[in-house]
Formats: structure tokens, sequence, C-alpha cells
């Protein structure tokens, strides 16, 4: 089974507030210092289910595509080192400030490039946004069936069996494959790395894929390609007050 999976760089979820400060006129978050982008932790659970399906089949290859720059380079290697077989990486200064519907025309022109595929992974969401738009959005730019918010994932000949989350409990689909899924943290734990995987990961060649390379319309991606319009990212600020009796 050929499994593509999509994964993001996004700030490390678990540092503290005080690492984080937002640039009012870019409007965007500054990377703290010393401190590099980590696989979103949705997306970790997609590989790992891509992984799983892998072992349970005992035959099948793992793509892994992240669209970056060069500081999602130990991103990709630690998807790598999990087990993934092959990562390209999608970067071209084209591509920046691209929201998820443009994110999602990039990773869906560097699909159709790789041809042959039988299943999709995405987490349900990025852990910096929190949108959910991507894996919704590319389903529908390569016109596939899609899941979203699994929590299992048993692939079947030529179809895959989805428990998914909803606000009353889980539901299950089975679907034909092609097909795109988004992995919830209902899913369970991402492995991690053996040393040896780590130190084969290092040695793998990442080939990068810019706007040329995938054909991506300059009008489609990046800030032109755009549907949302982020109007101002701050901090809020807390005053407290203290009344002494």
């Amino acid at each position: 089974m050929e499994i593509i999976v999509c994964v993001k760089p996004v700030l490390d979820p678990d540092l503290p507030p005080v690492k984080f400060a937002v640039d009012a006129r870019s409007n965007r978050v500054l990377p703290p210092e010393g401190m590099p982008p980590v696989i979103n932790p949705y997306d970790a659970l997609a590989v790992e289910a891509a992984l799983r399906i892998k072992e349970a089949k005992k035959t099948g290859k793992v793509t892994v595509l992240t669209v970056g720059d060069a500081a999602a380079d130990g991103v990709i290697r630690k998807t790598l080192a999990m087990g993934a077989d092959e990562a390209v990486l999608l970067s071209d200064p084209a591509f920046a400030e691209s929201d998820g519907f443009a994110t999602a025309r990039i990773l869906a022109r560097a699909i159709q490039k790789l041809g042959k595929y039988d299943l999709i992974l995405c987490g349900r969401q990025a852990a910096d946004w929190d949108q959910g738009i991507v894996g919704s959005a590319l389903a529908e730019f390569l016109g596939l069936p899609a899941v979203t918010r699994a929590r299992a994932l048993e692939a079947g000949e030529g179809k895959i069996r989805v428990d998914r989350v909803v606000s009353s409990g889980a539901e299950t689909f089975e679907v034909a494959l092609p097909a795109l899924v988004t992995v919830s943290s209902e899913f369970g734990q991402a492995r991690i790395p053996s040393g040896w995987g780590i130190i084969k990961a290092a040695k793998k060649p990442i080939p990068a894929w810019g706007a040329a390379q995938v054909e991506a319309d300059p009008a489609a991606v990046g800030k032109a390609g755009a549907r949302n319009s982020l109007v101002k990212l701050f901090i809020p600020s807390y005053q407290r007050k203290c009344e002494i009796l």
C-alpha cells in the first residue's frame, strides 16, 4: 500500500508562554532563538498510523510531505527515523504566507507529481492555529473521499475501515481507496525513534521541490492564494488588582 503523510512543523506547544513573541508588523510569531520547530503532534500520529498499516500489511511504502523551509529538516528526519521510507520538502519563496487552503493546493500538486498512492493521512489539525483546514481541503482538490478525526484505522483490500470521534461517541465508516483520513489524538501514542533509526535518517537525502517542480500556479499559493486574512495577531495583556482588607 502506498501511503502519503502530510506533516507540518510547528513551534513546540509545550514551550512556556514567556518564550513566545509577536512581530506586530508582520503579524507572525517569532521563532524562539535556539528552539527549532517540532512535528505537529497530530501529524506524528498520522505517521504512526501509516507505519502501523504498513506493518500490518507487511508491505508498502510511506512517503512524507512537508511544506516549509530549511528549518523543517529536523522534523522531516524524525519521520524518517520513526520508519517512513521517503520524504520530500516543499519549499519556495512563493509558498510563504500560505494559509490552510493554499497549503492544501501545494500538497495537492506535489501528490499529483508523486503519482501513485492509495491513502493520504494528515493530522486532524495543527497545534499552532487549530483550524483543521488542510486535510479536508486537500481531499476536495484531489477529488477524494475523506474521513476526519480518526481514532482507529484498519486497511482492507481496496478499502479502509475508520472509527472516528464525534461529540456523542464514535462512528465507523468503510471507505473505498484511494481516500484521505485525518487522525485525532484519540488514536494513541506515536512511537519514539530508535537510535539506529535516527542514524539511518541522518544519512537519507531529502529532495526539495519548489513551485516549478510541482507546477503550482503562483496565484494559487502563498499570500496570493490565501483565502484567510489575518487582521491582527497579539498577546493579550492582563491586569491584576489586589485589594487589601
